[in-house]
Formats: structure tokens, sequence, C-alpha cells
């Protein structure tokens, strides 16, 4: 029997096939539509000759409930949760920059014991980056090359729509696009921080999703925690690896 787990996040969907070890990985644009991308997926593994007779699908994350043909859906913070903890191989404190929010989620024997989510404002999430380095022209990869090389500004405002406003502002006064890019890091990764904290300093911290491989984001993270941050190249896929682990805990 081969496992297979589909976590359609709000910005891009992942996919795990699992049979023991790591089969395969599938990352797909979500797109506009979450019920179009479970219909591509669903096609990309027919095409692997996998259909729902000879295989178990769990589902995960923003999208979960548009993969009909799944034989369960789980949330992303226990899939997070597992799959970190496969790749990790130790207790830890996940942290999951997603597009919609941020998960932290403390992790002891393969198992959530706590967990924060910052689900209420967009501010300290993938989205508030994606649209401020927007803002300022950028890709997500160069905003943050840029920032390594900018320092002293603070992007005060909480809510997105006044952030975009101040940094609106920081360009039209002439500051440096480094300088301004070194405050949005710095302001994600602050509210990150503040979510951390909520469940002690003794952790490692595990990053994953779709920020997990962007050094700059760890090593600050690193910095402001006092804690290493580390993950895996697998990182990304942590949800749809913790999916499809549990897609395979429904045959035993």
């Amino acid at each position: 029997m081969v496992y297979v787990g589909i976590d359609i996040g709000s910005t891009a969907s992942k996919v795990c096939v699992f049979d023991g070890k790591i089969k395969k990985l599938l990352v797909l644009p979500t797109g506009w539509s979450s019920v179009k991308v479970a219909g591509d997926i669903k096609l990309r593994l027919k095409e692997i000759g996998l259909i729902k007779e000879n295989c178990k699908i769990v589902a995960t994350g923003y999208g979960r409930i548009s993969v009909p043909y799944a034989d369960k859906t789980i949330t992303e913070i226990t899939c997070h949760a597992k799959g970190a903890f496969y790749l990790f191989k130790n207790d830890c404190t996940v942290i999951d920059i997603g597009g919609q929010d941020t998960k932290v989620i403390t992790v002891k024997g393969g198992r959530v014991t706590d967990f924060t989510m910052n689900d209420k404002c967009a501010a300290g999430t993938g989205r508030f980056l994606e649209l401020m380095a927007g803002t300022l022209g950028l890709e997500i990869d160069k905003l943050c090359e840029m920032a390594g090389h900018g320092s002293g500004i603070t992007i005060s405002s909480m809510c997105t729509v006044f952030a975009e406003s101040e940094i609106i502002g920081l360009i039209s006064s002439g500051r440096k696009r480094e300088d301004i890019a070194f405050g949005i890091i710095d302001s994600i990764t602050s509210k990150v921080k503040s979510l951390c904290q909520k469940h002690g300093d003794g952790s490692i911290y595990f990053l994953t999703g779709g920020l997990s491989d962007n050094r700059y984001i760890m090593e600050t993270l690193s910095k402001k925690l006092k804690r290493p941050v580390k993950s895996h190249k697998y990182g990304r896929y942590a949800g749809a690896i913790g999916a499809a682990l549990a897609a395979e805990k429904l045959n035993s």
C-alpha cells in the first residue's frame, strides 16, 4: 500500500507519496481555487499509477476540505508536527510561517503538546512578506538578500495596510531599499519571536513551510530567539509528509 499526504496551502500545495520512505514530493501553485488544484493533484497521482483503490490519502492545510477523494482530513498543526518530527527526529518547537497564518507548535515524541497561532491578522505571515516585497518591487528571495545588507529601520505598524503606507512613506523619503527590507524582515521575525515566547525558551526550533529554505529568515530568527533554528531540505513539505504518515496509520 502507498500513502499520500496532500497539503493544500493558500499559496502552494504540496504532495508526499510515502511507502515506508519518501518516494515522491510534488509542489503546485494553489492559484485561485483549492478545488481546481486538488483536481490537478488527482490527475498527477493518476499519472504515476495512484488511484483511490491502491493508496490511502490524507489531506491537510487551508484547503483540505477541497479534496473529496481523501480518506481523511487532519489539521495542519498535527501534520506539521508529525512531518517535522519525522525529518528532525527529535523534540522541537515547530515554526510554520504560512500564507494565511503563523503557527508555533511544541512537539514531544512526535505529538503536539502545545501550539499558538497568529490567524487574526496578516502581520507576521507569508502573505505580509509577499505584499511588502511587492511594494518594493521585489521577489521574496531578493528582499531577504537585500535585508542582509540593511539596518536601522523599524516598521512600527501592526496592521498590513498601515505597514504598507509606512513603507511607501519610507520610499518617498529616500530611504534605501536595503534598509526598508531589513525593517520588513525584522518586523515579521519579531512577531514570530513573540509567539515563540509562549512556548518557553529551552527548545530547538525547526522551521517548516515555504520559508524553510530561506537562510536569512533562519539566521534572523536564531538571533532573536537566542536558540538554533534549523530546517531540512524537505522542510517545506512537512505538512504533506505528516499527512502521509497519518495515512499510513489508517491501515493499522
